[in-house]
């Protein structure tokens, strides 16, 4: 089985075990990596299956530029193609003999096929449990062998040989539209999509503490309005890296956020006509200078090789702590230059910076921050189950950049600040006619900003109707709610069916990705079907003087189709998607995004300021 097809075959699923249960996914290596005063880092033990070789690179992947600034790290990465790897850092005082410090990393390799980084995250604490015993005596690699006895791939547990679970409601359709040809010509190879059900689980279901979805409430404390731009070229399969400092545990985390909440639901995959479909961004997680040719090749624009899509060809995002690659513009299409540690000091908040080639900054819209502003007052009612364990600060840097669990994002609207600075300026338009319409309303608050919210709002509502079955896609299953009835908005509470703050994040962005999918399918058939409906009309006429066969005006119909007519979108349409009328950023966005997965060109009309008839702005 190809590394594509087992990829296609991969949910993306948040499943977490109950504490009592033993689910840790089996390994294909175990790797010791010890810094040597002399030769640097090295493999100074390793274990691995039959065909797996641990080159050079793991040792380059488990250890991060800067970590030699932090006490202890977990570091996400990729192996091969086909391995989610997973090391944990320390860094004790030694001997002067060992330049005072005493740095290794124990690290596992686990196939993908497992699931979403092979769920090598379950592996976290045992990891970390071993990197202090080895610490102590690194030359004592006995706990290392009972680990690789324990854990170890075998045949029979072969994860490339099992039958994966349907979870997608999609996926019986899916599965009889296989071998039939897309509009562009190539053979329809979908056969799962992102569920964004949750299922009920019994009350107090524990949750491992590094799982990275925990991580959604710091992300978007992170980055704030700035969240909707970044999850916009992540829906555009934008190349996304992200440029950090050490510790890189909560970097690794945002890389897996991103590419979990720009996942396309089951729910609208059979809207989008064109094959292979990029369901989800490709999360490649830390990367370093030795992986500047996967990073180069991972363009869809530039490539000419036909990708899976699940493949780096349609995108990707990672994180890095090599500044060198921010320089080489060739290698990504949107980069996110994450605040300094010594800015947690500033009296000034920091917050990330994100550009596009030739540092043109990208900013969030009007609207943007207006959805932001009612995203965390709903949030109130949704409690977070992020209990996560941050890497501490070395003795020289004692204050971590990475938040601790004592300061974690409490979402409280009146603490919430927000730097201009993040939000595109007020168009002349949008303040001509923001001004007409508190004139002529008398000064009274506008109803279309009350719908607005209103709309808003209704992305983190009912729940209880929507994800009452199916499979889970959380970090923690939600937990029955007490009495049965959602909270109002901006009131505290247990969520509505006891559904947590990172689920209702998750499931919030893919009710957002459905609502444009929808709009702009709805818009594509009706446009289509009206150009149809015209052909058809003229057909009969000359069927009656000419005698056209049937056979020949579907052939006419189809000839047309593909044409491939600009799609026309207008100023209600791009409200009902919940995007600025006003913004240009929005409009082209609109037109990348119908050129990406319906291959069609369209033609967005913004906002207009109009008097009697006579457009004015």
């Amino acid at each position: 089985m190809s590394t594509a097809q087992r990829r296609r075959g991969r949910s993306l699923h948040l499943e977490l075990p109950h504490d009592s249960q033993i689910d840790l996914p089996s390994v294909a290596a175990v790797f010791l990596v010890l810094f040597d005063v002399r030769s640097g880092y090295t493999v100074a033990w390793k274990r691995s299956i039959p065909g797996l070789e641990l080159t050079e690179s793991v040792e380059f992947k488990s250890l991060p530029s800067g970590l030699h600034h932090v006490d202890e790290d977990l570091i996400y990465f990729l192996h091969d193609d086909d391995y989610a790897g997973l090391s944990a850092f320390i860094n004790k005082p030694a001997a002067e003999s060992e330049r005072n410090a005493l740095m290794l990393a124990v690290g596992v390799l686990v196939p993908l096929s497992y699931g979403r980084m092979g769920k090598s995250w379950k592996h976290a604490e045992g990891l970390k449990e071993l990197a202090r015993v080895l610490v102590k005596n690194p030359e004592n690699t006995q706990p290392l062998e009972d680990f690789w006895e324990q854990h170890q791939v075998h045949d029979e547990d072969d994860p490339t040989q099992k039958d994966f679970e349907v979870t997608s409601p999609s996926f019986d359709k899916n599965k009889r539209n296989e071998g039939q040809p897309s509009p562009n010509g190539q053979p329809r190879t979908r056969n799962r999509a992102i569920s964004t059900a949750f299922a009920l689980a019994p009350s107090g279901q524990g949750v491992a503490s590094h799982h990275p979805a925990l991580s959604l409430p710091s992300f978007l404390d992170a980055f704030g309005p700035l969240i909707f731009p970044l999850y916009k070229a992540a829906l555009l399969r934008r190349r996304i890296l992200l440029v950090g400092h050490a510790p890189v545990e909560l970097t690794c985390n945002y890389v897996y956020d991103i590419s979990v909440l720009s996942g396309i639901p089951s729910s609208v995959i059979d809207l989008l006509p064109l094959e292979p479909l990029p369901t989800r961004l490709y999360p490649l997680f830390s990367v370093g200078v030795h992986d500047m040719q996967t990073l180069a090749s991972g363009s869809h624009e530039n490539s000419q090789e036909p990708h899976s899509s699940e493949e780096p060809g349609y995108g990707w995002v990672a994180c890095t702590t090599d500044d060198i690659l921010s320089m080489k513009e060739n290698l990504y299409d949107t980069l996110v230059t994450m605040p300094p540690p010594q800015a947690a000091k500033a009296a000034e908040r920091a917050w990330p910076r994100i550009t596009v080639k030739r540092s043109t900054e990208i900013k969030a819209t009007q609207r943007d921050y207006r959805r932001y502003k009612t995203l965390r007052r709903d949030l109130h009612r949704y409690p977070s189950g992020s209990r996560m364990q941050t890497p501490r600060a070395s003795t020289e840097d004692p204050k971590s950049p990475v938040p601790a669990e004592e300061s974690q994002e409490t979402f409280d609207d009146n603490a919430s600040t927000t730097d201009e600075k993040l939000i595109e300026p007020q168009s002349w338009s949008a303040l001509a006619y923001s001004s007409f319409m508190w004139w002529a309303s008398a000064g009274e608050q506008r109803t279309d900003l009350d719908e607005e919210m209103d709309h808003d709002s209704a992305l983190l509502r009912d729940f209880n109707r929507e994800y009452s079955e199916g499979y889970s896609d959380s970090p923690h299953r939600a937990r029955p709610a007490s009495n049965g009835k959602a909270k109002s908005p901006g009131t505290r509470g247990d969520g509505e069916a006891g559904m947590g703050m990172e689920p209702a994040l998750i499931a919030y962005f893919h009710r957002l990705t459905s609502l444009i999918f929808r709009v702009l399918a709805e818009i594509i058939d009706s446009g289509d079907a009206d150009s149809l409906d015209i052909h058809e009309s003229e057909g009969e006429g000359r069927q009656e003087t000419s005698g056209a066969s049937r056979e020949r005006r579907e052939d006419e119909d189809v000839a047309l189709l593909e044409k491939q007519e600009a799609v026309f979108v207008g100023s209600e349409d791009m409200a009902r998607m919940g995007l600025d009328v006003w913004s240009k950023a929005d409009r082209k966005f609109v037109e990348e995004l119908v050129a990406l997965y319906w291959g069609r060109k369209a033609e967005v009309q913004g906002a207009r300021v109009e008097c009697c008839g006579v457009r004015l702005m």
